[in-house]
């Protein structure tokens, strides 16, 4: 079970990464920045869960499109 520190912690590395994400979407740090940052705050908050999907990347810079092959 989980200690309210820990869930605490996991909230604050969420959040945190939510906001750095966005910030490498929109192309205001580069995706070393994004590793750099994200370690950071992996050693800081120790969370349980996001670092089960800390070394998957869950971002991409492309743009994708889905083009409908179907006629209307």
């Amino acid at each position: 079970m989980m200690s309210s520190s820990n869930i605490t912690n996991e909230k604050m590395y969420q959040t945190t990464m939510h906001f750095v994400r966005k910030m490498l979407y929109d192309g205001i740090i580069s995706e070393v920045e994004y590793s750099q940052i994200n370690t950071i705050f992996i050693q800081k908050y120790k969370p349980v869960f996001g670092t089960l999907f800390s070394e998957i990347p869950l971002t991409s810079l492309q743009k994708r499109v889905i083009y409908n092959t179907k006629e209307v």
